[in-house]
């Protein structure tokens, strides 16, 4: 007998499901995606156990037959191909006809449907790629599909799930992401405890944003509309000898986005808050990521985050969906026009919107983690209803383009060359991908390298003298080195951090007594990651808990923090990626709570302060471990030696 064998059926799809069915989110994606397709107006999602237990999807979609019920469960068996030119056009948000038997083959499933034109309706059931019973039943139209006890037949697999409040903040996000696609539809998403979002029908994206994210953000943001035909980028055709007689040229249809794009004030930590749709089809892709760093390069800090909605409608044949076993990645057909045009549609925007450059980041490449409350700024009313007036951005806008070619593998701050020159400069400050490590030498900051080990910055701060403010924002002081200008945020930042570490760890923490409990509203997936750091929250002087399925009551905080700066603080803590979620140890966790605490109860900028003031800043900054960046990573002090000073005035 021969080595090679042709492997079962039940084998190969417990195979299929291990590139399918990831998590239970990804049971979640590929039931919603068969719901949407099948014209479903009302879908409720149901969760126990962060999906181990139990995921049921109810939908009023156009059901199934019972032929057709069976024959979903077959390797390969869809309803939306018919030959592989179809792959070319796909239009719908599921093709493949791997999601039923593969989520069949590592649970236990019940499916319950009915066609509006049947009498009865079909119920099966499944356990482990085996069918257990199929009969006929009284059922409403639509489709019912219930998942339980996920990959209880690969124990290997369930050993890898996370937590259940970690999986279950992917589902919330998840169906968050999908009712933001498709606002003319019901969401519903509940726990066995909670209703986590229930998102009524509404009529158009706006309304949906308004209605998820809530007053203040959909205030913060910017319409953007723009179209352009595909004939511009050069769409390749037949060559002449290869034409029918009858040839004609396709039709190459137009590349139109819609959507909302972030004010600059508005920033988050992370690119969680970063929807965009390709044809209504949630994607990840490098491609779009890079245009809209590129878009809000010099507008805000290159680690900081803005808020996009972003909704992207082209041929079919222009976009392939088919190069990843998720759905989520997409391959297009002419990557640099999408990528240009997407940049130049959102520059647009925001130079109508009159955005201010900071020119903190061309002073060093070192890159600003947070989003500090000191860039808030009063906003206007937001824009009215999307119009049918469309945007044709100009290309070749100020900013070079990013040659294509060259994308790198993680989206880094602008160069030094990136920017216009600037006399004051400082060494660069050495960063990480993550938060700073506070156990290592001191960074050094200074012209003269050999004057920097000579005198460590954490010495030379502490012998400053004020002389004033230079806009009510950064302190003017000299000492024998030279002139610094000191950051008065990000300087008092960095003495609150280590106050509240030192106080934390020593459980000194002093707490104040709200006279009225604080309510604040948050997304489905904020609340599920209050549960989980509920208790350091509590550690570091918070009294809160839930207050109905999507509002927190804060009932005390730590003294120095109130009101919008306390709103503000709770909402950055409680936004972590999913990369974040899985890597994120207690001590992390701490450092990046302690830095947000300390960012929103530092001085602000056009703040004025008393000398007095800015002498007590100065020395306890020359008190503090490392005095040369804030917990975030953006430099506190830049110096202006006297070598500098008199090469400047042509002295040597």
């Amino acid at each position: 007998m021969g080595r090679i064998r042709i492997l079962s059926d039940q084998v190969a799809n417990q195979i299929a499901a291990g590139e399918v069915v990831e998590r239970p989110a990804s049971v979640v994606k590929e039931l919603l995606e068969n719901s949407i397709d099948a014209g479903a107006t009302r879908i409720r999602v149901e969760v126990e156990g962060g999906g181990r237990k139990l995921i049921r999807i109810v939908d009023n979609g156009h059901g199934m037959g019972r032929d057709d019920a069976l024959l979903a469960f077959e390797r390969h068996a869809t309803s939306k191909l018919r030959t592989s030119d179809d792959l070319l056009s796909i239009a719908t948000l599921g093709f493949r006809g791997e999601a039923l038997p593969s989520i069949a083959s590592v649970a236990r499933l019940l499916l319950e449907t009915r066609a509006p034109e049947d009498e009865a309706g079909t119920l099966i059931e499944i356990a482990g790629g085996n069918i257990l019973r199929v009969e006929d039943a009284g059922l409403p139209p639509g489709t019912t599909i219930a998942i339980r006890d996920l990959f209880y037949n690969t124990p290997a697999r369930r050993k890898f799930l996370k937590s259940e409040s970690t999986e279950l903040s992917h589902i919330a996000a998840l169906v968050t992401h999908y009712a933001l696609a498709h606002p003319t539809r019901h969401f519903e998403l509940h726990s066995a405890t909670q209703a986590l979002l229930v998102a009524p029908a509404v009529a158009n994206a706006g309304e949906r944003l308004y209605q998820i994210f809530g007053r203040e953000t959909a205030s913060l943001m910017l319409q953007t509309a723009a179209e352009m035909d595909f004939t511009r980028a050069g769409l390749p055709e037949p060559p002449p000898w290869k034409r029918e007689e009858d040839y004609q040229p396709p039709d190459p249809g137009y590349l139109r986005i819609t959507g909302f794009v972030a004010k600059p004030e508005l920033q988050k930590l992370n690119r969680n808050s970063i929807y965009v749709f390709v044809n209504h089809r949630l994607i990840r892709d490098r491609l779009v990521l890079h245009a809209l760093t590129e878009a809000y390069r010099n507008v805000i800090p290159p680690t900081s985050f803005p808020v996009v909605l972003l909704f992207l409608e082209m041929p079919p044949q222009e976009v392939d969906v088919n190069v990843h076993p998720a759905k989520t990645e997409v391959r297009f057909r002419q990557p640099t026009f999408v990528h240009d045009f997407i940049r130049d549609t959102v520059r647009t925007t925001l130079m109508n919107a009159r955005p201010a450059a900071s020119f903190a980041d061309a002073l060093s490449g070192a890159p600003y983690a947070g989003a500090s409350a000191s860039l808030l700024l009063d906003v206007s009313p937001m824009p009215g209803p999307p119009s049918d007036a469309v945007l044709h951005p100009q290309l070749n806008l100020d900013g070079r383009p990013m040659p294509l070619g060259a994308l790198p593998e993680s989206e880094g701050a602008p160069s030094f060359s990136d920017a216009e020159s600037f006399t004051l400069n400082s060494a660069p400050v050495q960063t990480s991908p993550g938060n700073l490590s506070f156990d290592a030498a001191p960074i050094p900051v200074g012209y003269t390298q050999q004057r920097v080990v000579d005198n460590p910055t954490l010495y030379s701060l502490s012998t400053l003298k004020p002389l004033g403010q230079l806009r009510d924002s950064f302190i003017l002081a000299v000492n024998e080195e030279g002139l610094w200008i000191v950051d008065q945020h990000v300087a008092h930042e960095r003495v609150l951090f280590e106050k509240i570490m030192r106080e934390r760890d020593t459980e000194q923490v002093q707490r104040q007594r709200l006279l009225m409990p604080l309510l604040i509203d948050l997304l489905p997936a904020q609340m599920v990651s209050f549960a989980r750091i509920a208790e350091e929250l509590e550690r570091n002087g918070f009294e809160a808990e839930p207050f109905g399925p999507r509002t927190l009551a804060v009932k005390s905080a730590p003294v120095g923090l109130e009101g919008q700066e306390l709103q503000q603080m709770l909402e950055d803590v409680l936004a972590v990626d999913e990369r974040e979620q899985q890597s994120e140890n207690a001590d992390t966790r701490r450092r990046r709570i302690a830095a947000s605490m300390a960012c929103h109860a530092a001085v602000k900028i056009n703040m004025p302060l008393e000398r007095e003031k800015i002498e007590w800043l100065l020395s306890e900054l020359g008190k503090t471990q490392y005095p040369t960046s804030c917990p975030h990573g953006r430099p506190i002090a830049l110096r202006y030696s006297h070598k500098e000073i008199e090469r400047a005035f042509q002295r040597i």
